[in-house]
């Protein structure tokens, strides 16, 4: 089964010019199942990419799932149409009464800002602990991870010497637990983040399992016991050129960035990329919607209990 995006959604094209299964919402509607409702709370800049990325990652399963694009406010982002988000995205406030089986919330740039100087932190807080009472299963990802994991747990970051970009080598810690489930015991994933909480800040909370990480990049992966808060400091969703294009931004800002890591041929910047994250991508989503949303979600989303 596909997932349901609206028919005039610009990843719609993307994906079928991938050969990925895609329905619109008419032909999705005339088939007699339940569904997944996943929610994607976009804090990215250029919402459009993100969206072909994730959807591209949340398509290779199954299962049918309808997807909700949110947004946090009503500020009009910089990199993406207002028209476009005036036309696919709901505010939070629309949403609010909904139950969902699962939820991604993306990184966002905010990485050198304190939390609390964050425009829409008190916003983000509400989402944040709204999601533990009507959301079966909610990834974070990214500056999200860390965002949650102080919300949830007090866990300070601290900020790098210098920018975390690259592709690095994790390890995993539970080859049992289901999220990790078919994985390399080492796999390759990008990070691209200039905060870090050290792993003991993860070990002291009670109930967080630390499932990959890496010497260089530290927790990459961690989810609570339950299952219902996943949090992924990388960017398995990263198209192969994502890297590229930040470096060069970077270079345009005058930040002095370094080379991305173990990513270009020889680390030479123009060089070909080395994609080595693709496979582990596809299978940490499928792998989510699988036994941490559909293994554990109630067939009536009333029933979800906080």
């Amino acid at each position: 089964m596909p997932i349901k995006i609206p028919a005039e959604l610009p990843a719609l094209e993307g994906l079928l010019a991938e050969n990925i299964f895609a329905m619109d919402s008419t032909r999705a509607g005339q088939q007699d199942i339940r569904p997944l409702n996943v929610g994607i709370l976009n804090l990215m800049p250029n919402k459009i990419e993100t969206e072909l990325q994730i959807l591209r990652l949340l398509s290779n399963t199954p299962l049918q799932i309808n997807i909700d694009l949110i947004r946090i406010d009503d500020i009009a982002p910089k990199n993406t149409p207002a028209a476009h988000m005036n036309a696919f995205y709901h505010p939070f406030s629309e949403v609010e009464s909904v139950k969902y089986d699962g939820l991604i919330v993306t990184g966002a740039p905010l990485g050198n800002m304190e939390y609390e100087d964050v425009l829409y932190w008190d916003r983000m807080c509400a989402i944040m602990d709204w999601s533990k009472r009507n959301v079966q299963s909610t990834i974070f990802l990214c500056w999200a991870a860390h965002a949650a994991m102080y919300r949830f747990y007090g866990a300070q970051r601290v900020l790098r010497e210098r920018k975390l970009s690259g592709v690095f080598e994790h390890q995993v810690l539970d080859e049992k637990n289901e999220l990790m489930r078919g994985f390399d015991p080492l796999f390759w994933a990008p990070h691209s983040r200039v905060g870090e909480i050290p792993v003991a800040s993860y070990a002291q909370a009670p109930d967080i399992q630390i499932l990959a990480q890496s010497d260089e990049a530290g927790v990459y992966i961690a989810a609570s016991e339950d299952k219902r808060q996943v949090y992924v400091t990388g960017h398995p969703e990263y198209d192969p050129l994502t890297l590229d294009q930040e470096y060069h931004r970077d270079i345009e800002a005058d930040l002095s960035p370094h080379v991305p890591e173990n990513y270009y041929q020889n680390d030479v910047p123009g060089s070909s990329v080395l994609v080595r994250w693709k496979s582990h991508g596809n299978l940490f989503f499928t792998n989510w919607l699988n036994y941490y949303v559909y293994q554990n979600t109630p067939y009536d989303l009333n029933e979800l209990k906080g």
